[in-house]
């Protein structure tokens, strides 16, 4: 027992400062401190966690920015560490339903151990016979995402189309092959020729296009489109126009937009 209250390392990423524009080196430091491995005297419903993986996801660039405006997200702090989805073992705990050794996903910090004050959000794996790195993609939060926005809001069905902006990411490669295995036909647009590769070679999409090298985006959407009756149209991160185009496109349609960020480059 004397030996889990030994102090050991626990590397840090640190935010330093509000973000403006692209992220910078400079914007994050990397810190050492010390952690005890078990939970504080006197703190009831906590957990001490392991951090075993930790994803890197778009819309925590907004989080990196001081928000002006209401948003599904709060702001990262500055001096504190980044805070993102993972995999993480439970050390500790004063919570009745997390005990030693569990394993869960949710939200933690950027470091080496976690102390989580709420663990009521974090979710218990109870299937190991997988890769525990798949609960940050695929049956964690981007594949959740996938999942619920086109069968619960999309609903396709067999032959309609469905296009994915940003398709290469973490919730358009799953939305991309969850649509053909529901007999859809399927467009993606990505932002380079590797990735538009990927989703025509590697996950199954119909057909792809990069839109960096489309001289004519409105084109290359009624290409895309054709003359179809139906039409789902899932958009995720990026690009307000090509949605609006598409639109133009299609006689029916269906949307799923879960989450736009937009990085602007400084210039002058």
């Amino acid at each position: 027992m004397a030996a889990e209250q030994e102090a050991v390392r626990n590397k840090r990423v640190i935010l330093s400062n509000y973000v403006t524009g692209f992220p910078k080196e400079s914007d994050m430091k990397i810190t050492c401190g010390s952690i005890k491995l078990k939970v504080a005297d006197g703190l009831k419903d906590t957990v001490l966690l392991k951090n075993l993986y930790i994803s890197c996801d778009p819309y925590m660039r907004e989080r990196m920015s001081k928000l002006d405006r209401p948003s599904f997200v709060d702001s990262f702090h500055p001096g504190e560490p980044i805070n993102g989805y993972g995999v993480a073992k439970v050390l500790d705990s004063t919570h009745p339903n997390y005990a030693k050794d569990d394993l869960v996903c949710g939200f933690m910090g950027w470091e080496e151990y976690s102390v989580v004050t709420a663990p009521q959000l974090l979710i218990k794996i109870q299937h190991t016979d997988v890769p525990l790195s798949y609960y940050t993609g695929i049956l964690g939060m981007p594949g959740v995402t996938a999942y619920a926005g086109l069968y619960e809001v999309c609903s396709p069905k067999k032959g309609e189309y469905v296009y994915a902006s940003a398709a290469s990411g973490a919730v358009g490669q799953p939305v991309g092959q969850f649509a053909k295995l529901a007999g859809c036909y399927v467009v993606g647009s990505a932002g380079s020729k590797e990735k538009v590769d990927l989703l025509k070679n590697k996950f199954g999409f119909n057909d792809a296009f990069n839109y960096k090298e489309e001289p004519d985006l409105d084109a290359a959407l009624k290409r895309s489109a054709a003359t179809n009756a139906s039409t789902i149209i899932f958009h995720f991160n990026i690009y307000y126009r090509a949605l609006v185009i598409w639109l133009k496109c299609v006689s029916r349609s269906r949307n799923c937009n879960f989450t736009s960020v937009l990085c602007f480059k400084e210039t002058g």
